[in-house]
């Protein structure tokens, strides 16, 4: 079986959409996202972080979202996430606002010639419950009108296991439906029947085809393959090291929960009430009770 990539690791998403020479690659795919009308495209993008990474335990600051510009120079921000270790709502504004700023950086422009500045957020887990679908659009609009303030901040999330659930019932039609292409593609290494559908569609998609050919030329580069396996492997050891913070708080709180517990019931013990009135004032069974008075002796 060919070794494949996963296009979810950030350092895979990057080497395949955030170089220049694989620009057209990128293109499509925001074309896609952002449902552009034919009219109005991306007819051009400069990768502005196009620097790949070098061995990772060595520069661990290297940037691994992607960074863009279009031909009419609005800057585009891509981030690939596995898990939701930050807040992400608040994380991702701030990343707006750093990238919407430094445009007063570049040159003598002011405020009214600053141009517009998305994020696109893509998520390995569900974040908005307050929505079944999958991809999410936030604007400024005013709240009883609903009209638009500014088109400068414009924020994307998409959420790949609601798209996912979505082709395990059948509702996704690859062939009508490019967006659902371009990212059912970072599912595509490990799932069989996604990969194949989308082969043949790649058959007639000269720029699918170019991402295929691209994904396993990258893929059967060893070196490349090395360091790939070093960000995946730097990524599970975060994510193991943040579940095992959250485990040992919960159990500090559960911990601390039954201290409280105890103390409680010793003190009403001590002023003289029956097990049984402890139990009904504190939701303990008698025999946990039991227990806690054995404790205090």
């Amino acid at each position: 079986m060919t070794r494949r990539m996963d296009l979810k690791v950030d350092y895979a998403f990057k080497l395949l959409f955030g170089t220049q020479e694989n620009e057209p690659i990128l293109r499509a795919m925001l074309n896609a996202l952002l449902k552009l009308p034919k009219d109005d495209r991306i007819a051009s993008l400069t990768i502005l972080n196009s620097e790949l990474l070098r061995e990772y335990e060595t520069d661990k600051q290297s940037v691994l979202d992607i960074y863009a510009r279009t031909e009419k120079d609005e800057y585009i921000n891509i981030e690939i996430q596995l898990a939701d270790k930050y807040d992400m709502k608040k994380r991702t504004l701030y990343y707006w606002s750093r990238i919407y700023s430094s445009q007063l950086k570049k040159g003598s422009i002011s405020y009214g010639e600053m141009k517009k500045t998305i994020t696109i957020n893509i998520l390995d887990f569900d974040l908005l419950q307050e929505t079944d679908r999958y991809h999410s659009t936030f604007r400024l609009y005013e709240d009883e009108e609903k009209f638009l303030l500014t088109d400068v901040l414009e924020v994307h999330f998409v959420e790949m296991p609601k798209l996912l659930r979505l082709w395990e019932q059948q509702a996704v039609n690859l062939e009508e439906n490019e967006k659902e292409r371009w990212l059912l593609i970072l599912e595509a290494d490990d799932r069989e029947d996604i990969r194949r559908e989308l082969e043949a569609i790649a058959m007639k998609d000269p720029v699918m085809k170019k991402a295929f050919d691209q994904w396993e030329d990258l893929s059967r580069d060893d070196q490349k393959w090395i360091e790939y396996e070093t960000r995946k492997k730097a990524i599970h050891d975060e994510l193991s090291a943040a579940r095992e913070a959250e485990i040992r708080q919960m159990k500090a709180r559960e911990e601390g929960l039954a201290e409280g517990k105890a103390s409680i019931v010793q003190n009403m013990i001590a002023k003289g009430l029956a097990a049984s009135e402890v139990a009904e004032l504190t939701g303990l069974s008698l025999e946990e009770i039991e227990k806690l008075k054995k404790q205090f002796h």
